[in-house]
């Protein structure tokens, strides 16, 4: 899969962003729905995949764009920064959603078999031959490089649930899959959202004379389903929690700091920055693009802490001894976020603390100020966007 159009260092984000400036206000909210094929998508950031791993962080956009434009300008732009922040702020007040769905795919496979001519129309989907045009051609560049365009996405999903009449916790972890900026809340509630299950009632029908506008008549879908039949939940949505709470670093334990894919300028944010850092280790990546990210993001670190022993990739069940070995207090990194890395690591807290080492996490000033926001719909987040742009610079 190519990666070249997509910054995986901090370097290149940084650039990426400088570039789209000029186009983040007025430009950005008339164009932003416009999907011009692979390639040509130049009315969009494409930053996703560094904000993903934040090998650049949601403020530093943030702050540039409105720098540039100002709120009133780039509203748009701002909200859809805040879109990605407002799923993984639901998600982290209903942690069980992600495990349910997980339990949720394996039901759908193994139901591919079990109802005449699913499996078919699933390898159909999977390898882009549907016979639907712009279904077809966004499977084939979503498995050339790895990214579609947000609008497509909603589209492709549509089409997916609604006219092949697939499960959509198997369309869900096939584009996890192959993404290059894979989200798990984005992704997951997204799909969620389309089908009718997040919003409850509300789908979101993909309509071929809109497609045929927005793609300036490259695609004519024919074929596409005119009622949007919701179905059944195969996830339990609970009432919100209270974010769950995690230990912060001590600013004085000599520390194993531990990158992972969930945030990578960790340098950047001062509570960290501060530790005494003996001992550098990461846990491996979900793909090779992950991988570039990680070499770039273990680069930096070990040029803030010059003298930290680099211990490269470690599984988690050797991230106690390592920290021990080196004489560490506590291994300290990023929130771990729901998602994958997080179900990777949990297993092991119990080993750690048995080592007598503390596992620490640092939560980013933006998600503790507007992650509480995130309890029902986006609206409950978007009234507080000027509050809490306020609040980020006080």
């Amino acid at each position: 899969m190519a990666d070249f159009d997509f910054p995986l260092t901090r370097s290149d984000a940084l650039q990426r962003l400088d570039d789209f400036l000029p186009h983040a206000g007025a430009a950005y909210a008339r164009l932003r729905n416009k999907e011009q094929g692979q390639g040509q998508h130049v009315h969009v950031s494409r930053l996703s995949a560094a904000l993903r791993r934040r090998l650049i962080s949601e403020q530093e956009v943030v702050d540039a764009v409105l720098a540039r434009h100002g709120l009133a300008a780039a509203e748009k732009f701002v909200s859809e920064v805040f879109w990605r922040t407002y799923w993984k702020g639901w998600l982290e007040q209903r942690p069980t959603v992600w495990e349910d769905y997980g339990a949720a795919v394996e039901r759908a496979l193994e139901q591919l078999d079990a109802v005449s001519g699913l499996r078919k129309r699933h390898a159909s989907a999977i390898d882009g031959s549907t016979g639907i045009d712009c279904f077809d051609a966004w499977t084939k560049e979503l498995n050339e490089t790895g990214y579609l365009h947000n609008w497509a996405r909603m589209q492709f999903a549509s089409i997916w649930i609604f006219t092949l009449g697939l499960p959509w916790e198997l369309g869900a972890a096939s584009m996890f899959d192959r993404l290059i900026d894979a989200d798990p809340a984005s992704n997951t509630l997204s799909w969620r959202w389309v089908a009718g299950l997040h919003t409850a009632g509300k789908a979101y029908l993909a309509d071929a004379e809109r497609i045929r506008s927005m793609t300036d008549g490259r695609f004519s879908p024919a074929g596409l389903a005119r009622t949007a039949r919701i179905p059944a939940d195969s996830v339990r949505t609970p009432s919100p929690a209270s974010i769950r709470l995690a230990s912060s670093p001590d600013p004085s334990a000599a520390t194993l700091l531990l990158l992972t894919t969930e945030d990578l300028s960790v340098e950047q944010l001062g509570a960290l920055r501060a530790l005494p850092v003996k001992s550098i280790a990461y846990l491996e990546g979900r793909n090779p693009w992950d991988e570039t990210a990680l070499a770039d993001g273990l680069a930096r670190a070990a040029q803030v802490w010059p003298d930290a022993e680099v211990c490269g990739a470690l599984a988690p069940g050797d991230l106690a001894a390592a920290a021990k070995s080196a004489g560490c207090q506590q291994i300290a990194t990023s929130f771990l976020p729901v998602g994958p890395v997080l179900s990777f690591i949990a297993p092991v807290r119990a080993e750690v603390d048995r080592f007598g080492i503390a596992f620490t996490e640092h939560l980013r000033d933006w998600d503790r100020m507007a992650w509480p926001h995130c309890r029902k719909g986006f609206f409950g987040l978007k009234e507080k966007i000027p509050a809490l742009l306020q609040a980020g610079h006080r």
